[in-house]
């Protein structure tokens, strides 16, 4: 394959990012086909596939329609959207961190979500799935606010420490007031218990679409830093000498990172280790590269989110497992493994 038409090949270390690209891409189309034929309840695969093919009799089935339109293609296009939110948000936050373990929670906005919804629950009567996440969002992009401010306030502005040690704070803060709000309501706990697991059961289409102008900005914010955050990944005295501003760039970053986690948790719940993986496995395809980083990060994601919700249909079927539980068996030990991996540094350094 020629480089636009230059007639010379392109680079070695380009290939195998060309070839894990394409094959993400085309994964995807095969996972969402696999997830709107599988499901927990009686309509068959066969069934499924009839209905999609535009079969008669199949689509004058009221119970197979509502399985594949009304239940599956929601959460499947949730499991898209949340996949690439979490895993864009956590390769901008390891490039701005220079932390290969940074984990999307370190700004509050998880649990500043969690806070908000249980004071929904406790005091303003949202029961409904379309409320508790208006409430998520509301607290994610609350608390990623305040850290935001707190974090571009003092001598030390919008160093990669600052916004940690804020964000880690005003966390434990959150959590914290959430315990104190949960130990006289129980049925708010109840509630409160099955959106913390992570699930994107009960998802509709009508829920996602206030919130695709959000992750648009913030993909969009996203890709616009790629060159900023690849001068960032040699030091802050070389990116100012490139004419960059490092301070300016993570806060920046910190905000494009809240409005996607914002979005993923108000979809979902909180999601653990799939915003810490995917850019570790980008990372190791593309190197240094921030913009391949950022886009494998984003279709690996995805297409985990798929995988792991089918899994959580049919592991334990008629019943599902939270797809935040399949994700940490296997996010814990990886996470585990990475840390005790010689590789560490060096993923660090590239970021």
């Amino acid at each position: 394959m020629d480089r636009a038409g230059s007639g010379r090949p392109l680079p070695s270390e380009t290939r195998p990012v060309l070839l894990a690209t394409a094959g993400l891409v085309l994964l995807l189309p095969a996972l969402v086909l696999l997830s709107l034929l599988i499901g927990t309840g009686s309509s068959s695969v066969g069934g499924a596939w009839d209905y999609l093919v535009g079969d008669p009799a199949a689509r004058a089935d009221a119970q197979l329609r509502l399985a594949v339109m009304d239940v599956r293609l929601p959460r499947t296009l949730a499991a898209v959207l949340v996949g690439a939110c979490l895993g864009t948000a956590g390769c901008l936050l390891q490039a701005a961190t220079r932390n290969p373990l940074a984990e999307t929670g370190l700004l509050g906005v998880n649990s500043g979500a969690a806070f908000a919804v249980v004071l929904g629950l406790t005091y303003f009567g949202a029961s409904s799935s379309a409320a508790l996440m208006v409430w998520a969002l509301l607290g994610g992009m609350t608390a990623s606010a305040v850290v935001l401010l707190l974090a571009a306030s003092g001598r030390a502005a919008g160093s990669p420490l600052r916004l940690v040690l804020v964000g880690s704070a005003l966390g434990a803060t959150f959590h914290g007031l959430t315990s104190y709000v949960l130990l006289g309501t129980r049925s708010t706990y109840d509630t409160y218990r099955y959106w913390t697991i992570g699930s994107l059961a009960g998802v509709e289409t009508a829920d996602l679409l206030p919130l695709l102008p959000l992750t648009a900005l913030g993909l969009l914010v996203a890709l616009g830093s790629a060159r900023p955050l690849s001068a960032l990944g040699l030091g802050d005295d070389i990116a100012r000498s490139l004419g960059h501003h490092p301070g300016r760039i993570r806060l920046i970053v910190a905000g494009a990172v809240s409005l996607l986690v914002g979005c993923a948790v108000a979809v979902a719940g909180p999601i653990a280790f799939l915003g810490l993986l995917a850019p570790y496995a980008a990372r190791a395809l593309t190197g240094a590269r921030m913009a391949p980083q950022l886009v494998l990060s984003a279709l690996i994601a995805a297409d985990v989110m798929i995988l792991a919700d089918i899994l959580a249909r049919i592991v334990i079927r008629p019943w599902e497992t939270p797809v935040s539980v399949l994700l940490a068996f296997v996010g814990g030990p990886l996470l585990v493994w990475i840390a005790r991996s010689s590789r560490l540094s060096t993923a660090g350094a590239a970021a």
